[in-house]
């Protein structure tokens, strides 16, 4: 098996990783581009199919708790279940918003989706006829949901990343 192979899977996944950090779905393209590698290379026995469960399972839990953050940082706050839901669309508008408008890499993507978020829910709540603190509180509470959210997110990926890693060289 040559080595060749295995560290060009791993940049390209080391790719896919900081994808995350411009929400991107990093995680799924790691899992994939890893299967893909292993059906490629299948009789030189890298990878099992114990392992391609594994980050399968791994980049669906990333997913689900950054899908799901925002909101529950939201409701956690006091959110209704409409301003939980603009945090979701908050976070998406708003990272695509901070890319171009904050073009510092990562940072805009970031900071954008967590602005998106907050400002979503802020904006819901009023509407909906709660106090301005209250307001505020719960899209201070969607902005860092959606913070922490990507933050697990990636550290999945890094555990992704480094699954991969290990695998391709533990034969």
């Amino acid at each position: 098996m040559s080595y060749v192979y295995i560290i060009g899977l791993l940049t390209v996944n080391a790719f896919w990783l900081v994808g995350i950090l411009f929400m991107l779905p990093g995680n799924w393209l790691m899992a994939i581009t890893t299967a893909l590698f292993a059906w490629w290379r299948w009789d030189d026995g890298v990878f099992g199919v114990g392992v391609l469960i594994a980050i399968a399972v791994m980049a669906l839990a990333g997913e689900i708790f950054d899908s799901l953050a925002g909101a529950g940082g939201a409701k956690k706050a006091g959110a209704s279940w409409r301003g939980a839901a603009a945090a979701v669309f908050g976070a998406i508008a708003g990272a695509l918003l901070g890319t171009v408008v904050i073009p510092v890499p990562v940072v805009g993507t970031l900071l954008g989706a967590c602005l998106g978020a907050g400002l979503a829910v802020w904006a819901v709540e009023r509407m909906i006829g709660k106090s301005p603190d209250k307001s505020i509180q719960s899209g201070v509470g969607a902005g860092t949901g959606v913070l922490l959210g990507i933050t697990v997110k990636f550290a999945i990926g890094c555990l992704i990343w480094l699954t991969v890693a290990v695998a391709a060289f533990w034969q």
